[in-house]
């Protein structure tokens, strides 16, 4: 999300459902204010994480605080929840606090999993991880999993990686095998280290839902229309998002 200028329209999500996977919401700049069906209500602010489970079902609202002038720059993701839990019941938990590693010319923000010796306290229903890198001039050694694949998401700066230079926008894979990370810049920049097991089980996913079949999508997306009760109620002033039946359920041009 973002960087906003600060002179565009304020980040206003309205509710909206999800099932079968977790959002990880991490700032870099401004405050977003999270609202869900769970009751929960809780201001993001930079350095702080904020998950929410969705499991079976659940709803959630999220807006700038500070209207149309505020300026944000974030990331949501997204992770998939395995068969074991994800037609569990929705949860929701905030941290504050979280393991802060120092290496030559990198500080690291482990938000979810473990990295060089330190763990998350957030649930993470795989093996998997997420880490904020605040990178320094010069050069810096990260020793990896080597059972992880990983990406590399630059949010400021330019960031090597061997001959390849990493810029806002692009992402950087490294397969499977590697044990050390060797990251090189030039001036101050950010990035986040994702990594994990290769998910075992096949998905699928559209709009909000990520699911194993098409069928269901198709209710999940049905309850969420018919506001059956599934996705329960968010205490927000903005209108609930509804969109058009998934494409295989739409009936041909006539």
């Amino acid at each position: 999300m973002g960087p906003s200028s600060g002179d565009g329209p304020a980040l206003n999500i309205g509710p909206h459902p999800h099932v079968g996977l977790q959002t990880v919401t991490w700032l870099f700049e401004g405050e977003v204010l999270h609202r869900d069906s769970l009751g929960s209500e809780q201001p993001i602010r930079p350095g702080q994480l904020n998950l929410m489970t969705a499991g079976h079902g659940v709803s959630h609202s999220e807006e700038t605080t500070g209207g149309s002038g505020a300026r944000a720059h974030g990331v949501q993701l997204w992770v998939a929840q395995p068969s074991t839990t994800r037609d569990g019941a929705a949860t929701f938990e905030h941290h504050t606090q979280l393991p802060v590693a120092e290496l030559r010319g990198c500080r690291i923000t482990i938000m979810v999993g473990s990295l060089v010796g330190e763990r998350s306290p957030a649930r993470a229903d795989t093996d998997h991880l997420g880490a904020e890198l605040a990178l320094q001039r010069g050069t810096t050694t990260i020793e990896i999993d080597p059972g992880h694949e990983h990406a590399l998401v630059v949010t400021t700066g330019l960031v090597r990686i061997g001959t390849s230079t990493i810029a806002p926008g692009n992402l950087a894979y490294i397969a499977l095998g590697r044990d050390e990370l060797h990251l090189a810049v030039d001036g101050p920049s950010t990035a986040l280290l994702l990594g994990g097991s290769p998910f075992p089980e096949p998905i699928t996913m559209w709009w909000n839902y990520v699911a194993r079949s098409t069928n269901e999508i198709t209710d999940a997306h049905a309850d969420w229309t018919a506001r059956s009760g599934r996705y329960g109620t968010v205490a927000s002033s903005l209108d609930p998002i509804d969109v058009g039946p998934p494409p295989w359920a739409r009936s041909p041009n006539p």
